[in-house]
């Protein structure tokens, strides 16, 4: 039995949490305990009264806490909390029909869109998905890419950095069009 391994995200107030397996195909953030009625364990951890966010990855958890705790007293516990939940096959999200995920690919989408949306999920959330967060297609204006920073990704210092010298920089390499980046 692997342990549920912690590390830190570019963001000091998200701790992302490694499961030794994929437990879901789902990806969600939860930024209040209704919300995070659908995930027993997301839920659980909004028992607390420290959790501000959570993100839900297919095999990592990223939970973002208030700034009066620190890492220090948290992070061993929660990641026991983490495993245990697991241990015992609770289940990660309840058996219901929700849409989980504004990446996913619409059929009524335009061509263009289609393919936006593809770059970033083959080229972009792997890579912010390794700090605990995700990035998702919002929409296209006027040629402005508008997209969503989630997990730790949202609200973290970096993020602006990431947000034009990364995910602009490719966006713009793969789809000439776009003039900017622009975060929701």
């Amino acid at each position: 039995m692997n342990k549920v391994r912690f590390e830190q995200t570019p963001n000091p107030a998200t701790m992302k949490f490694l499961f030794d397996q994929k437990v879901t195909d789902k990806t969600q953030e939860f930024k209040t305990s209704q919300e995070a009625e659908i995930s027993p364990l997301a839920a659980k951890i909004f028992g607390f009264p420290w959790t501000s966010g959570v993100f839900l990855g297919p095999d990592f958890m990223a939970v973002t806490k208030q700034d009066w705790v620190d890492w220090e007293v948290l992070a061993e516990p929660l990641s026991g909390l983490i495993q245990e939940h697991l241990d015992r096959g609770e289940p990660v999200y309840l058996d219901i029909d929700t849409t989980l995920s504004t990446n996913d690919e619409d059929p009524n989408d335009p061509p263009l869109i289609k393919d936006i949306k593809r770059a970033i999920a083959r080229d972009i959330r792997p890579v912010v998905a390794l700090d605990g967060g995700d990035i998702v297609f919002n929409k296209l204006q006027d040629d402005v890419l508008y997209i969503q920073m989630k997990g730790a990704c949202s609200g973290c210092p970096s993020s602006q950095a990431t947000l034009k010298e990364g995910i602009e920089v490719r966006m713009r390499e793969l789809f000439p069009g776009i003039k900017e980046v622009v975060a929701v």
